[in-house]
């Protein structure tokens, strides 16, 4: 029995085989790296329950059941210890913290190994297919096995080690675990952001009630999704919430107080210092997704004048939470912008040198109206790890530092990698590793044409009888369906290519213009190649039928394949035509900071075209052949 699932409802024997009722639980001692199995729970006769030492009573584990060294009157009863836990109970079926992976994973069944004279030890956590597919019933699991197996992709045991196990639920929250991992409190702030975004929302509160606030500050500091972590905010009480915000950079807090409602916002504001609540209200006083926005106001500057040793001086003592320093800018007397050091000139620099001295002057700074993509450019174009934004005075108002600008650049590649109708989480080539979601992405029309044609045929036979003759328009839909997914996807990138400025006119007329110059050159190739088809397929007495009153049968059919081809010259036309509608969507919802999914633009271009086809193909064979 290697598995808490398989021992489950096994019978409890004593020595002399009589049953004493059946196993609903182990009780383990969580201070050991691999903890022995400490307690046997079981159900007696009236589902009464009882719990009895393992070590003492326990002689061994078979198929049979779990047999017992002493007769039923020499057991004597005991009680759970204020440092064990059930597994059945505390952690079967329960979110876990995987503290070596970095993730959420909910335990489907805890692998067990036998320590000798009838002894077991915790291994750790199936959190895998298979441990779910046990947990239902084996025979599922063996199957599985089997089948995966001949597939060429076995289905492996995903286990997590019982000494890299960090619990969530509120009973065991405060139980230690293991003297040899690191616990949830220990992780970096980044890694506990990620392990939070994976949790259910019940127990977000929890894993926060074991952080202190500076903690707590920095894990929120580094959440993906900005409305997760406002609604994590909205949990906690206004008061300790605007102690977290005040610890926080100032640019993540109001990046973060900008998704409250606006009493909670202004409530929590008024809570901080003067000089928190100033520095957050500043920054919101910019526009979205400008420098101004996601500058930070934390930096140091310094007059030309002084010395090296006042900048060193200067920097000691800021306090710990102090934003990176990366640069020290000098100012002139009024206070404008004149040069930057690096820590490493600083460092290797007499302490007597005079700052402007070794200043480098020809800044780069930006305005704090200057869009965020443009800013990142910018750091990327000088190396910079930071940079300041000012006025038109050249007084800095906050720098922007690298990791904001790479933020800004991961949000933007995400953004046009949606547009493109790629996951960021697909591989480097852009297609999914699962052949199932290979096929939905990338072969969704097939399932469309399938449909369609069936369409077709039901239509045709409806209106007279003709329901043979869907496979002429069935042959030229593919054609249409696929230049209208490319349609799209010329549309996303020149969107994607299009360095836009407020002060250009929008390129529609330019776009329509060649778009409906390749549609007339596509429409003009399927009209030339549904001729060399006609010509192939059908003598040239039969093509000299076509348009008579007249046909025979061959000749209906090649007026059917010429109607339908037909149809998809004109089908295809209108869509490069009304392809510049997919660039105004594109750019419209760009200008209202709206995402667009280049996935669902295909799929609905493709199923248009397909109905439009639809349509026009089925009319032009009905009336042919009536």
């Amino acid at each position: 029995m290697n598995y808490l699932s398989e021992m489950l409802k096994l019978p409890v024997l004593d020595s002399q085989g009589t049953r004493l009722g059946v196993v609903n639980d182990l009780g383990i001692a969580t201070g050991e790296v691999f903890p022995h199995v400490t307690s046997l729970a079981f159900q007696g006769p009236g589902k009464t329950p009882f719990m009895i030492s393992w070590r003492k009573y326990v002689e061994r584990v078979d198929d049979d059941g779990v047999h017992l060294k002493t007769a039923d009157k020499d057991v004597r009863f005991s009680y759970l210890q204020p440092d064990e836990v059930l597994l059945a109970r505390d952690i079967l079926n329960k979110q876990i913290v995987d503290t070596q992976g970095m993730k959420v994973v909910r335990v489907n069944d805890i692998k067990l190994s036998s320590a000798g004279d009838g002894q077991l030890r915790l291994l750790g956590a199936e959190v895998g297919a298979r441990g779910l597919l046990r947990s239902l019933h084996p025979a599922l699991e063996r199957v599985a096995v089997r089948v995966a197996k001949t597939l060429g992709r076995p289905l492996k045991e995903e286990i997590i080690a019982w000494s890299y196990m960090d619990l969530l639920e509120r009973s065991t929250q405060n139980i230690k675990l293991s003297v040899s991992h690191k616990t949830l409190d220990e992780l970096h702030p980044a890694d506990i952001a990620d392990i939070i975004e994976q949790l259910d929302p019940r127990l977000r509160g929890q894993v926060f009630a074991q952080l202190d606030t500076a903690q707590a500050a920095e894990a929120i500091g580094e959440f993906d999704d900005d409305e997760l972590a406002a609604e994590v905010l909205e949990g906690m009480s206004d008061r300790e919430a605007s102690s977290m915000l005040a610890l926080m950079d100032p640019d993540d807090a109001a990046a973060l107080i900008e998704e409250l409602d606006y009493e909670k916002a202004e409530k929590l504001l008024r809570l901080m210092g003067v000089q928190e609540e100033r520095a957050i209200r500043t920054l919101l006083g910019y526009e979205e997704d400008t420098a101004g926005r996601i500058m930070t106001s934390e930096f140091v500057a310094l007059p030309a004048t002084a010395t090296v040793a006042d900048a060193i001086e200067a920097i000691r003592r800021l306090d710990e939470d102090f934003e990176s320093v990366y640069y020290v800018y000098t100012l002139d007397p009024a206070g404008a912008l004149t040069g930057v050091l690096s820590l490493r000139t600083l460092i290797v620099a007499d302490h007597d040198a005079r700052l402007s001295d070794l200043a480098y002057r020809d800044v780069v700074w930006v305005a704090p109206d200057l869009d965020q993509e443009d800013v990142a450019e910018e750091m990327t174009k000088y190396n910079l790890v930071a940079i300041p934004v000012c006025d038109e005075a050249r007084h800095v108002l906050g720098i922007v530092t690298v990791d904001d600008a790479l933020d800004v650049i991961a949000e933007e590649h995400e953004e046009d990698l949606q547009i493109a109708g790629v996951s960021a989480g697909e591989g480097g080539a852009g297609e999914s590793m699962h052949v199932f979601g290979w096929f939905a992405r990338r072969q969704y029309w097939l399932l469309i044409w399938a449909i369609a044609s069936g369409i077709i045929a039901a239509a045709l036979g409806w209106l007279g009888g003709f329901e043979g003759y869907f496979v002429y328009p069935m042959c030229a839909m593919p054609v249409v369906l696929i230049a209208a997914a490319r349609t799209v996807s010329f549309a996303r990138n020149f969107y994607l290519e299009y360095d836009e400025h407020e002060d250009d006119a929008k390129p529609y007329l330019g776009f329509f213009l060649e778009t409906t110059g390749v549609g007339a050159i596509l429409a003009i190739v399927i009209y030339l190649c549904s001729q060399l088809v006609l010509g192939a397929a059908f003598p040239d007495e039969v093509l000299a039928q076509i348009g008579g009153a007249d046909l025979s049968a061959e000749a209906l059919a090649a007026a059917a394949l010429s109607c339908s081809f037909m149809a998809a010259a004109a089908v295809v036309f209108v869509c490069c035509a009304s392809s510049v509608g997919f660039l105004k969507v594109l750019i419209w919802r760009d200008e209202h900071d709206l995402n667009t999914s280049g996935a669902a633009l295909s799929v609905g271009a493709v199923v248009v075209a397909c109905a439009a086809f639809s349509i026009i193909a089925t009319l032009a064979v009905f009336s042919m052949l009536a």
